[in-house]
């Protein structure tokens, strides 16, 4: 990988991860809020797609990896459980991202 698609790679997964970062300081309040008193179903559907914005964000963070890093997309029908294993394996140009128990956390 040559130094501008580094660099272009890198300012990629820092807009995803500050995106992550602003997802959850917009929630916080109402996961404060959820551990005092039960949620409404309005305040349960609010948590529902903030954890679904979450795992996508994770997800878009770890396919560009797969893609730009390791050279090669995840593709076909479990192409969440390949992404969750190429992850968890270190490779010449990164290392593992995800641990074992994250790994196995994820693929349940």
């Amino acid at each position: 990988m040559n130094s501008f698609a580094l660099d272009k790679f890198r300012k990629q997964q820092a807009a995803e991860r500050e995106q992550l970062r602003r997802l959850f300081s917009g929630i916080h309040p109402l996961l404060a809020k959820c551990r005092d008193t039960a949620p409404t179903e309005i305040e349960l559907s609010a948590l529902a797609a903030t954890l679904h914005s979450f795992y996508t964000g994770a997800e878009n963070i770890l396919k560009r990896v797969a893609m730009e890093l390791d050279g090669e997309p995840v593709r076909g029908d479990a192409w969440h459980r390949q992404l969750l294993l190429r992850m968890k394996t270190p490779t010449a140009r990164r290392p593992a991202l995800l641990s074992e128990k994250l790994h196995d956390t994820l693929n349940e």
